[in-house]
């Protein structure tokens, strides 16, 4: 059966997009437009089995790709796979940069600070575990930069390639209890644009998304509780999205075909574009 064509009607027909982290909720599901546009797609993720069973369903879906296990973090392991990915599909033209996330040691337990705090059984700021906090910034930061290092030399020089760097609201206005992964994200927007100018003499284009809130398993613990209703956080969330609800995973694909379209987005680069349902628009009056 062959694969149906995105919307923009965006063709990445001989390209080889590679994907990190794309064992998780919204990098499988970029893998699987990435292929449905035409690309062959390689899945990295630290735990592989995650990436093959969407590698084995873009496969039965008539599409290429193949997975491969990756330690974003892993400057080695990263170029190893470089390689193993032109010998297997060849050059990348598409690099999406979408390995990331929090860790409870880098996250507060309430959203304000309150005197009693420091003697009470909680986890303030003052109790932040650097060793946390560093791992979120390796994760998000330099699990965006050496990938980058590993994959974009076999762009330079090549029409057509694209960097595509996952960020978040985050990064605009940091959420309550989450400061270094607020922090990290921040640090990619500012990577995103650095990149975007140190490139520009080489072919590269180099952007990013920035998705809202969406309800997904890493998160899930946050947003619902055990029962299934919505967590406080999740109504405060709510509140302040104008559209006043989560949104889908397949709702990033209109901004991420754009942003790879060769045509369409020919002279854009260094921008990163929010899909929040006007989260960031919303001053909350």
């Amino acid at each position: 059966m062959s694969l149906d064509r995105n919307v923009l009607d965006t063709d990445l027909s001989g390209k080889v997009a590679v994907v990190t982290g794309a064992g998780g909720v919204l990098c499988s599901g970029f893998s699987l437009t990435l292929a449905r546009a035409g690309a062959k797609v390689a899945l990295l993720n630290r735990h592989v089995e995650s990436a093959q069973r969407y590698a084995d369903r873009i496969r039965a879906e008539g599409g290429v790709a193949k997975a491969y296990a990756c330690d974003v973090l892993d400057k080695a392991m990263c170029f190893a796979v470089a390689d193993r990915v032109l010998s297997d599909l060849g050059p990348c033209d598409i690099l999406l940069n979408g390995a990331g996330g929090n860790d409870p040691r880098a996250t507060t337990d309430k959203e304000y600070f309150e005197p009693g705090d420091l003697e009470a059984d909680t986890k303030s700021f003052f109790d932040l575990d650097e060793d946390g906090v560093e791992d979120v910034f390796r994760l998000n930061f330099i699990g965006t930069l050496i990938p980058t290092q590993a994959f974009a030399r076999q762009m330079v020089g090549r029409p057509g390639c694209s960097i595509l760097n996952v960020s978040s609201m985050n990064a605009y206005t940091p959420l309550t209890k989450i400061p270094a992964y607020s922090g990290a994200k921040a640090a990619v927007n500012n990577l995103t644009q650095w990149l975007a100018v140190h490139f520009s003499k080489a072919g590269i284009r180099v952007n990013a998304i920035a998705p809202g809130f969406f309800s997904t398993e890493q998160n899930a613990a946050l947003l619902w509780n055990a029962d299934g209703t919505p967590t406080a956080r999740t109504g405060k969330i709510l509140a302040a999205t104008p559209m006043g609800r989560f949104g889908q995973p397949e709702e990033l694909n209109g901004a991420l075909l754009f942003l790879l379209n060769d045509q369409a987005a020919s002279f854009v680069t260094g921008v990163t574009i929010p899909v929040d349902g006007g989260f960031s628009a919303y001053s909350g009056v």
